[in-house]
């Protein structure tokens, strides 16, 4: 692929690449030319599905597995990582408890905040140096609906993904003057297993079918693109924004 959307030469970490959403945004990046480290909770090393689809499309795949919910866990990933010359970091793992705020368990609200926005900040920081040394780089972060929205039962899913768009402000306000791109993308109502039980009631499957203007949930694949923008040339004046793909959600 040539042009301002190729990925030639580059090397991407994806974390949370196992499955769903962070499955497709790797394989999109594959197909753009990247060469993959995928990482998750339960990657394995070899054999994954995750490597055979990006093998198949002629970049290199790296498997590691790495706990989110154990800081010392990201302290071990970001050394590895501060030894192999990253492009890309697609912070994408993430997690989610659903229980009324009022009896939502603290136990819950912990891991949640510490998978989905504390490991994020972590892990950047570590491997965002290299990319401010060398004066370019992309980091691109999962964010949400709920990154705008209040979302129901969900209390610590909705503040550490506002906690993410804030962060991808903060982070491009520091490093877009050296080169360095940090953006987010918000997905919409994807059916993957954080979505299940959504899809599985079906009246809130109902009225939230009802009020996107596409008409339908949104497929794991429907992210790629914007993935490959944001990591791409193509988005080198695109700095702390939160793009969200959602199917027209938003604008209802």
């Amino acid at each position: 692929m040539n042009g301002l959307f190729s990925l030639e030469g580059t090397t991407a970490v994806v974390t949370g690449a196992r499955r769903g959403i962070g499955f497709a945004m790797a394989l999109g990046l594959a197909e753009a030319g990247a060469d993959i480290i995928g990482v998750s909770a339960s990657q394995s090393t070899s054999g994954s599905e995750i490597e055979r689809a990006v093998t198949a499309t002629g970049r290199s795949f790296t498997g590691i597995a790495c706990d989110f919910s154990d800081p010392s866990a990201i302290d071990v990933l970001g050394a590895d990582l501060s030894g192999r010359h990253i492009d890309i970091l697609v912070n994408n793992a993430g997690t989610i408890e659903r229980a009324p705020a009022a009896e939502h368990p603290l136990d819950a609200w912990d891991r949640v905040l510490q998978i989905n926005l504390s490991s994020q900040f972590r892990l950047t920081q570590t491997v965002a140096r290299q990319m401010l040394e060398r004066g370019r780089g992309k980091v691109i972060f999962t964010a949400s609906l709920l990154s705008f929205q209040g979302g129901i039962n969900v209390p610590g899913y909705t503040a550490a993904k506002s906690g993410i768009a804030g962060l991808t402000k903060a982070l491009a306000n520091e490093w877009a003057s050296k080169g360095v791109n940090v953006n987010a993308i918000a997905p919409g109502y994807i059916a993957t297993d954080n979505t299940e039980a959504l899809r599985a009631d079906s009246a809130r499957s109902t009225a939230i079918l009802d009020r996107i203007p596409a008409g339908r949930w949104g497929e794991a694949s429907d992210l790629a693109g914007a993935t490959v923008f944001l990591a791409s040339r193509a988005s080198d004046y695109v700095s702390g924004i939160t793009l969200p793909v959602d199917g027209g959600w938003l604008g209802r």
